[in-house]
């Protein structure tokens, strides 16, 4: 899977991790659903602290379909909120 984190690149993920990921994914709907602000930055950079650790980078000049677009760290809580499909960031 070629996950794409934004303004930072894309990685190759395998697919054994997505469960792992769907973990943080799932916590870090919680958190914006109750509005906590600190536990929803630490569980998006958690989140793309896993990302980044089980993927590969890929080269800056790669230009593959990302199957997963993932918000920036710096990202808000309400422009995550506009990324959420019913199924959170990571499709089950």
């Amino acid at each position: 899977m070629i996950v794409r984190i934004m303004g930072e690149g894309q990685v190759r993920l395998a697919d054994s991790h997505v469960a792992e990921l769907n973990k943080l994914d799932d916590e870090l709907a919680a958190e914006m659903d109750s509005g906590d602000e600190a536990g929803f930055r630490r569980t998006l950079h958690a989140l793309l602290e896993a990302v980044r650790e089980f993927g590969e980078p890929l080269p800056d000049d790669s230009l593959e379909p990302s199957e997963l677009i993932l918000p920036a760290p710096d990202a808000s809580l309400e422009e995550v909120r506009e990324m959420l499909s019913e199924d959170g960031l990571i499709p089950g």
